[in-house]
């Protein structure tokens, strides 16, 4: 089911024989050449009697069906290799991948564009020319997502997946709601990391700028899991852009956030708690537009990347087993990992390949990778020897939507068919968002000692509010004052918090978590003078040892067990 590469080679005798048995019985043959055959009806119109099939005295030209093989294997492999030319990278030109998707590959010519196929009926344009065929695989499949999912071994997921992507996705047109809920959360996004930039420069905060389009897209598929009947979100990620995800995600507080910046808001050190503000952890409940109830979490998590993911996935199946009584649809995990990471941390594979194992399945993961093209100071293609930092989706059957994120249409796509696909297949979906970074590391790097001539290009390059907000105003969605309004009213609640904060700072809240423990007295030196009595009784050893000596009635052990 790989590769249908070779059929365009094939022996047209093989084939009318395929063809012979096809008309005895269709099912005695492959499904894939059954969907071909199908197509001889149409040949018989296209051809005339004299040169089409006729079910009477089956015959076939050779030329025209060799032809209507190539289109079929031209279809087939833009599905599986137009991924590599989609226009995905934001800043720069992708590099050639050699997808070999000219016509000259499968045989064909500009001679033949003219030409209807029926193979055209695999994509929904039964009798359509080469023309119409090669447009509507370019406009599906080479734009700002590259579908990588043809490798998928269960034909019902793949059948499901590809007609999302190509029966929905050439239609996908986003309520004006819609449109006016992903402009809000892109404003917010781009204004708190402006805001932060502007009022505490130098300070690391890891920002999310570039890859604003993480907070929509977030947000939507936290929307649309609701919907679905999740209940709860769990939600590791690493410093980058955790600050943004704490208030525009979970809701934490503009104010619980200065008051971080300001110095205020310290927690009690001695009892082990002295992370860094980009480290710590949340939870909270928030309405869906939906109407629905629903609870977030963010798990804290140390500098070494990656190592959250194992105690996120281990605590949404303790909250499926307990909570849930197994029932995985009630809570999502998501893992949201950079680009260097996921490809470079050997964690990585151990949470794939943990998967589907009857102790460790969640019900499937959301994957959702900010792909900023560096790694520190490192380019990509100097970090790794794949194609894309996503490739361990393979070895777990796992789609994956790589998508621009300076398209943040397509990410809400991309974000609502990864909730669907979750939900209905329990199985984990990677969505690879590609943007940039447009500062260093931390804020206090320069980035253009390393990479200079991609830095002299994100300088002049507009962040994703500004792109969308034109497309918005060029399709008249939108007008400039209400795109101003909103920007204004936003920037003044920022700075009504933040001149609260430098009036009267906030003390320290526990999260409900940490309540849990605030009665523990703290330990003094005579506790670790005193023995705690440990012993138990007769009758209990009795018991134990009872039950670990005897075999039950009934069952037989191996012999060297039966002599001990």
């Amino acid at each position: 089911m790989d590769k249908f590469s070779y059929i365009a080679n094939a022996d047209p005798t093989v084939i009318d024989q395929m063809y012979q048995s096809y008309l005895a019985d269709p099912k005695s043959i492959d499904l894939s050449w059954q969907k071909f055959f199908e197509g001889f009806d149409f040949s018989l119109a296209k051809y005339g009697e004299n040169n089409g099939y006729k079910k009477e005295t089956p015959s076939v030209t050779g030329d025209a069906l060799e032809k209507e093989i190539q289109v079929r294997t031209y279809i087939y492999e833009y599905r599986r290799r137009a991924h590599l030319k989609s226009k995905t990278n934001p800043v720069r030109e992708r590099k050639d991948r050699k997808p070999r998707l000219k016509l000259e590959d499968f045989g064909l010519s500009e001679s033949d564009m003219d030409t209807k196929f029926f193979a055209g009926k695999i994509i929904g344009l039964e009798g359509g020319t080469l023309r119409q065929i090669k447009e509507k695989l370019k406009k599906i499949y080479v734009g700002p997502i590259g579908f990588e999912y043809m490798y998928l071994r269960d034909p019902d997921r793949l059948k499901w997946f590809q007609s999302k992507v190509e029966n929905e996705y050439p239609v996908f047109n986003p309520s004006l709601d819609d449109k006016k809920r992903i402009l809000k959360k892109l404003n917010e996004a781009v204004i708190f990391e402006n805001f932060l930039h502007t009022k505490y420069v130098g300070q690391k905060r890891f920002s999310l700028e570039g890859g604003e389009s993480t907070i929509p897209g977030l947000d939507r598929i936290m929307q649309r899991s609701a919907e679905l009947g999740v209940e709860e979100v769990i939600i590791g990620m690493a410093h980058r852009g955790r600050l943004n995800v704490l208030c525009n995600i979970l809701g934490k507080t503009y104010e619980q956030i200065f008051n971080e910046f300001e110095g205020g808001s310290t927690p009690d050190l001695t009892m082990g708690d002295g992370d860094v503000k980009y480290h710590m952890g949340y939870s909270s409940q928030k309405k869906t537009l939906s109407g629905k109830i629903i609870t977030l979490k963010l798990a804290p998590n140390p500098s070494h990347l990656e190592a959250v993911d194992p105690v996120v996935l281990g605590y949404t199946r303790g909250q499926i087993d307990d909570e849930y009584k197994g029932d995985t649809s009630k809570a999502l995990p998501i893992l949201i990992h950079g680009d260097a990471a996921l490809a470079g941390q050997g964690i990585i594979y151990e949470i794939a390949q943990m998967a589907k194992l009857e102790g460790y399945n969640v019900g499937g993961t959301i994957h959702f990778v900010i792909n900023n093209q560096v790694g520190f100071t490192t380019d990509f293609e100097d970090a790794r020897s794949s194609i894309y930092c996503t490739d361990v989706a393979k070895i777990i059957d796992a789609p994956v939507l790589h998508v621009n994120g300076d398209n943040a249409e397509e990410v809400f796509f991309a974000a609502n068919l990864a909730a669907e696909y979750r939900h209905k297949f329990e199985r984990d979906i990677y969505i690879d968002m590609v943007c940039y970074r447009r500062h260093g590391h931390n804020e206090s790097d320069e980035p253009k000692f390393t990479q200079p001539k991609l830095y002299n290009i994100i300088a002049k390059h507009p962040n994703p509010r500004e792109i969308y907000l034109k497309k918005l105003m060029d399709r008249g969605d939108v007008d400039a004052q209400l795109a101003q309004d909103m920007d204004e009213k936003f920037r003044n609640l920022l700075q009504d918090r933040l001149n609260m904060i430098k009036q009267k700072p906030l003390p320290y809240s526990p999260q409900k978590m940490e309540e849990e423990w605030l009665s523990m007295r703290r330990s003094t030196p005579e506790d670790f003078h005193i023995s705690p009595v440990t012993a138990i009784d007769k009758n209990t050893i009795d018991k134990i040892a009872d039950a670990i000596c005897n075999v039950p009635i009934g069952f037989k052990p191996l012999k060297q067990v039966e002599n001990l």
